[in-house]
């Protein structure tokens, strides 16, 4: 692939690949790490990449550097523990519930409804089988259903 194309499929899935890496890292400066060191690496193997598959290869490239950055923050023993923001959006009882849910079921719901991806797709960046994939959409989908009703039941 070359420079120009690299840059111009960095720059349409950069977006996407900050998303997945937030909701895997919850922290900004971590995503925004995660997206940059991920898209060095892809850099330096743009050449190995198959036509068509573009797109997973870099979600894979940028969960795996996720993954490097959380086994980095387990080994690090925080020095203060941040207030919470003052102001919540909106939203917030749904992105609550979303955040809440293990990740196991957040990344593929995440990767399917906010990314767009298919479940071909989003099956082959997690290394699962379509049949898995399923699975996990339909617990997260009733996790959230069970989670939210009861907070409308509570407001």
């Amino acid at each position: 692939m070359n420079e120009a194309a690299f840059i111009s499929l960095c720059q349409m899935h950069m977006p996407g690949l900050y998303r997945i890496s937030l909701a895997i890292l919850r922290s900004h400066a971590d995503a925004q790490d995660a997206v940059q060191q991920g898209l060095m690496k892809a850099w330096t193997a743009r050449d190995s990449v198959r036509s068509g598959s573009e797109r997973a290869w870099l979600t894979r490239i940028v969960i795996n550097e996720c993954r490097n950055i959380q086994r980095q923050r387990a080994r690090m023993v925080p020095v203060e523990v941040l207030p919470e923001p003052p102001y919540t959006p909106p939203d917030t009882a749904l992105k609550e519930a979303i955040d809440a849910l293990p990740e196991r079921w957040r990344l593929p719901l995440l990767l399917k409804y906010m990314e767009g991806m298919s479940e071909k797709e989003a099956a082959g960046v997690l290394g699962i089988s379509q049949t898995a994939l399923k699975g996990r959409l339909h617990r997260a989908r009733k996790a959230l259903e069970k989670t939210l009703n009861e907070e409308v039941e509570l407001g």
